[in-house]
């Protein structure tokens, strides 16, 4: 039988109010509070936290608090990286971002979705809905504008860049400017 966190990586409904899910989502809020309240000038203290926070980042990583997180395990970041503050990156499934990518201010990237039927939102736990997830992927090089959503399952294709304000709900090619809410491809690089 298949564990709460094995359902959830492998985007089957699962039990958010899973204890070992819930004891991971509370360790990272205290990981999350103590680096929100490192001084911006510890790189060394930083760097710390968020490689207990996340599952790898690369070299040349700068992410500006706060930043949010589900669990936090479930975020591969490459080199090169910066993501600017107040970003939320719901991380029920896995999160990868290529190198060379900038995430602007307010950026939510979301793998977690609820069943549309109510009788299968409800969880037995209480309190709790019933979630699935997908994965989400940025490929090398990819600008995402401030204040943009991204939904479970996109992928954001190489060289692309992603206006800001954008609710991206389906993936995106490389090398492309695309805007708008659905995003939709408006110039080709």
């Amino acid at each position: 039988m298949k564990t709460e966190k094995e359902k959830m990586l492998s985007g089957e409904i699962y039990d958010c109010a899973d204890a070992a899910l819930q004891e991971r989502w509370h360790r990272a809020k205290r990981i999350q509070k103590q680096f929100e309240n490192t001084d911006t000038t510890d790189s060394v203290r930083l760097c710390e936290l968020l490689d207990e926070l996340l599952g790898s980042r690369g070299s040349g990583v700068w992410i500006a608090a706060p930043f949010m997180v589900d669990y936090g395990e479930n975020i591969y970041i490459g080199d090169n990286v910066e993501i600017n503050m107040n970003c939320i990156f719901l991380d029920c499934n896995r999160i990868t971002i290529g190198n060379n990518c900038g995430i602007g201010p307010g950026v939510h990237i979301y793998t977690v979705m609820h069943p549309t039927n109510p009788t299968e939102r409800l969880s037995s736990g209480g309190g709790f809905w019933n979630s699935m997830t997908a994965p989400v992927t940025l490929g090398n090089n990819v600008w995402v504008g401030g204040g943009s959503i991204i939904l479970p399952g996109v992928t954001i294709g190489d060289g692309a860049t992603i206006g800001a304000g954008s609710v991206v709900t389906k993936s995106i090619p490389s090398n492309c400017v695309a805007v708008g809410n659905p995003c939709r491809v408006i110039r080709t690089l």
